[in-house]
């Protein structure tokens, strides 16, 4: 995708959310992997679940690639937001986050893993009892929505 960045507003306090949210995210995959973190696993899952040996094999060699090349995408998102480190207008008021196209991909991979690692904690996808009254809940299902309007945005700029 080439051509003029894609624009999406944030309200302040979504800014300052976000932004929040994606600094967890960075730590999580700057720490240390705990190969046992449900949300580490969800981000790197194994390809081969019937067969150990290929799993560890897979996971030796590309796991971490893959979690740092996540971490890389989420400290370029991080970088978009820094503009809501110190806010200087209230809540509600509207800013504007310029994203390249080149950006775009990173966004979406970037807001997904933080979806997926959410997923993990709140028992999304591993049985079909949640508690959705899990504050954490609402947040999963605003990145969706942001999600949805990150897809929306770039559907329009390729037509």
């Amino acid at each position: 995708m080439s051509g003029a960045p894609l624009s999406i507003e944030f309200a302040e306090v979504e800014g300052r959310h976000l932004l929040a949210i994606v600094d967890e995210y960075v730590a999580l995959l700057d720490g240390p992997r705990d190969a046992k973190d449900a949300g580490v696993n969800r981000l790197a899952p194994d390809p081969y679940p019937d067969d150990r040996d290929a799993a560890d094999e897979y996971r030796n060699s590309t796991r971490e690639d893959l979690l740092d090349a996540r971490l890389a995408e989420a400290l370029s998102v991080r970088t978009a937001l820094e503009g809501f480190e110190n806010p200087v207008d209230a809540d509600l008021t509207m800013r504007t986050i310029a994203i390249s196209p080149t950006d775009l991909d990173p966004w979406l991979r970037t807001l997904s893993g933080i979806r997926l690692v959410l997923a993990s904690r709140l028992g999304i996808g591993q049985h079909d009892v949640h508690d959705v009254e899990d504050p954490r809940f609402g947040t999963y299902d605003w990145l969706g929505y942001r999600l949805e309007l990150l897809v929306q945005l770039a559907d329009q700029h390729d037509a």
